[in-house]
């Protein structure tokens, strides 16, 4: 099983075939920007063998996953339960802004959008419609974290698990682009996956904790 084969039985297992498919999208390859473009910006070296990937993995684990996209993933969560779409769309276009993200531009959108989209037939979510009609009108870019915080709040799946299994299966989704191309036993991917993912779970436990204010994404 690659790391992003974790399985979605960490919610129920009566999930729609639409809300499965999303949690198969995360970490998944066209859900990743390619690595030779972001693995310079993030550690200032290509992903060349293993002390490379440690290097890259633990850099974009945090300075991108733990500081951007977790809080972000939980802002929408929040908006989405108070059906603050104005709000939603203002974080939507302040992470537009984040010059961490460009690399992630558009993988992102190409995920959230079309994840976003399956949720139109769900009429009675203002939220949802709003939101989609505001990335449909390019008033919002349709961040895929975004979309899954209001995911996990509309099918009312566990927050922290939701967090923890999108860190899991991200990190391991580039662990699992790089494996092959530099050849690593399953051994060591195993090994790397474990400590890449060891500071997750305490991260998230805190950041739950703290319950951050919807636009207080670190700078």
């Amino acid at each position: 099983m690659t790391r992003t084969q974790l399985s979605a039985e960490l919610f129920a297992p009566e999930l729609s075939g639409d809300a499965r498919e999303l949690l198969e999208q995360l970490g998944a390859p066209e859900a990743l920007p390619a690595l030779s473009l972001i693995a310079p910006a993030l550690s200032r070296e290509a992903v060349r063998d293993e002390r490379s990937l440690r290097r890259f993995l633990a850099s974009y684990r945090e300075q991108i996953l733990l500081p951007v996209e977790l809080p972000a993933i939980l802002a929408a969560h929040g908006h989405a339960c108070r059906g603050e779409v104005r709000e939603l769309v203002a974080l939507d276009r302040e992470l537009g802004a984040d010059l961490r993200l460009s690399k992630f531009r558009n993988a992102s959108a190409a995920v959230g959008r079309r994840q976003l989209s399956k949720l139109r037939p769900l009429r009675d979510q203002r939220l949802v419609q709003r939101y989609l009609r505001a990335v449909e009108g390019a008033e919002a870019h349709g961040w895929h974290t975004l979309v899954f915080g209001v995911f996990l709040a509309q099918y009312s799946l566990p927050l922290r698990q939701g967090l923890i299994l999108y860190s899991q299966r991200t990190l391991g989704g580039f662990l699992d682009s790089a494996s092959t191309s530099i050849r690593l036993s399953v051994a060591v991917c195993e090994e790397v996956f474990t400590e890449v993912v060891a500071p997750v779970t305490a991260e998230v436990n805190g950041l739950l904790a703290r319950q951050v204010p919807p636009l207080a994404i670190a700078k």
